[in-house]
């Protein structure tokens, strides 16, 4: 597999440090409020991602971090009366809530800021120590200086990133560049006890502590969307190298950004849309195909129009999945057939080529409709067998599975009343008995299900 690392602007074969094992570490959200889309989209795509490893035969041990301590969240909890712990872990609840919607499963740690605030503090100190940090009235700044590899994942010169900062009132910092990575406690702040005096720390050094804690000091694949790619991501590399003496990560992998009608999305834009509203709307499952639709460094142009197709390709895909459902009890035994054996394959093949390329999930999602179309042809054929119908489904539903789609159970199950109806009817037909077999259908109909006759067998369903 190959995927393009941000680093060197190229796509790289995917190379584990232990050999059979991915290790994934993924910026998690901030948590002061319910997930947005756009936070959704690179929830989605390293899920996605995870799942594929594991279809492909890998392991994978996937870490994704909950900052806990944060402006916005000291911030909120001033205005709402609770304290900052309250905030957090309340949104940390309904995080949870809306990635199950998304069916987006847990990582193997969802490592918090404040529970490991020792590893953090080691790590400053160790900074301190090789004179890469230094510490200005009880706050502690990276020396940027110090690394001249800075702004090699951005791409760009100390010099011309050093031309867009400033020093802003309070700070202490030697050179605008600087950055912190322990701050000095505030009045009415949490704060930890520290070899520094009381403080919390800096944005980016809990990442550098929580990746090497949880996975060591080289990652397999670092991954978060492309807005993290600076500052967050540059500092973490200045961090964690000049601290370990190793390269951070192998693979950068960013998710592109998320427009709203062609418009950047912002609060003050007005085009801000959060997850929970959206899936009030329209569902989840819609949400997360339409983040899977397109390749994830592709731009994304999120419209009412584009998510009401990804609902009605969803309907065809879970109409598919019902039809073969609905076949396989009624076809005809004998062995499976070369054609059904080849489509299966040739989808498989199709959907890892497209996955195996820099994880281009629209080109695997193309491929399972492609086989989509072979599958309703050869259910119109009534020399299918019951094999070849299992072997149609079975891959169809491997290949939905690895991509997290066709997740939600049908709404409307049968009552046993009416299934028993159903068995009737059908015994009533076939001894020719019409007038008790439109009787049975007549009082389902009062039931409020439709009985609908096809050559797969009859279909029930809610009115």
């Amino acid at each position: 597999m190959k995927i393009y690392n941000t680093m060197t602007g190229k796509k790289e074969e995917l190379v584990p440090v232990t050999e059979g094992t991915v290790k994934i570490y993924c910026c998690g959200p901030t948590v002061y409020n319910l997930i947005h889309i756009g936070n959704a989209r690179a929830l989605c795509v390293f899920d996605a991602l995870r799942r594929y490893l594991e279809y492909r035969g890998y392991k994978v041990f996937y870490v994704q971090n909950f900052t806990d301590v944060d402006d916005k969240i000291i911030k909120k909890a001033n205005e709402t009366g609770k304290t900052a712990q309250e905030v957090s872990e309340n949104a940390i609840k309904e995080y949870f809530v809306d990635a199950e919607g998304l069916n987006v499963r847990k990582a193997d740690v969802h490592p918090k800021v404040t529970e490991n605030m020792d590893i953090i503090i080691d790590i400053v100190k160790t900074l301190v120590e090789k004179g890469y940090a230094y510490q200005a009235d009880g706050d502690v700044y990276f020396e940027t200086s110090k690394f001249p590899e800075y702004g090699k994942l951005s791409h760009q010169p100390l010099d011309d990133l050093r031309a867009g900062a400033r020093i802003e009132i309070g700070e202490k910092k030697r050179d605008p560049m600087d950055f912190a990575v322990w701050k000095a406690a505030k009045p009415g702040e949490p704060y930890w006890d520290s070899p520094f005096g009381k403080g919390r720390p800096g944005w980016h050094i809990e990442c550098s502590a929580m990746s090497r804690h949880y996975i060591g000091d080289t990652i397999d694949i670092h991954g978060g969307g492309a807005d993290l790619i600076f500052p967050h991501h540059e500092n973490e590399i200045a961090q964690s190298e000049c601290a370990t003496g190793c390269k951070l990560a192998n693979i950068w992998m960013h998710n592109g950004m998320l427009n709203v009608d062609n418009k950047k999305m912002s609060k003050s834009a007005g085009n801000f849309f959060l997850v929970r509203d959206m899936a009030a709307k329209f569902g989840y499952e819609p949400i997360r195909f339409m983040l899977l639709s397109v390749h994830y460094r592709s731009q994304l142009n999120y419209t009412v129009e584009v998510i009401e197709s990804c609902k009605a390709a969803l309907t065809r895909l879970y109409n598919c999945r019902e039809l073969m459902e609905r076949t396989l009890p009624s076809a005809k035994d004998g062995a499976a057939s070369e054609q059904a054996k080849n489509d299966a394959l040739t989808a498989k093949n199709e959907f890892i080529k497209a996955l195996d390329d820099d994880f281009n999930t629209a080109d695997a999602i193309a491929a399972i409709f492609e086989f989509v179309k072979k599958i309703n042809i050869a259910l119109s054929n009534t020399e299918t067998t019951k094999a070849d119908v299992k072997i149609y489904l079975d891959e169809f539903n491997s290949l939905t599975n690895v991509l997290g789609l066709l997740y939600n159970k049908k709404e409307d199950e049968i009552p046993e009343e009416i299934k028993s109806m159903i068995e009737q009817r059908a015994a009533a037909r076939k001894e020719k008995n019409f007038a008790l077999a439109d009787e049975l259908r007549n009082k389902i109909t009062e039931m409020g299900y439709i009985v609908e006759e096809t050559k797969q067998g009859t279909i029930v369903k809610k009115a």
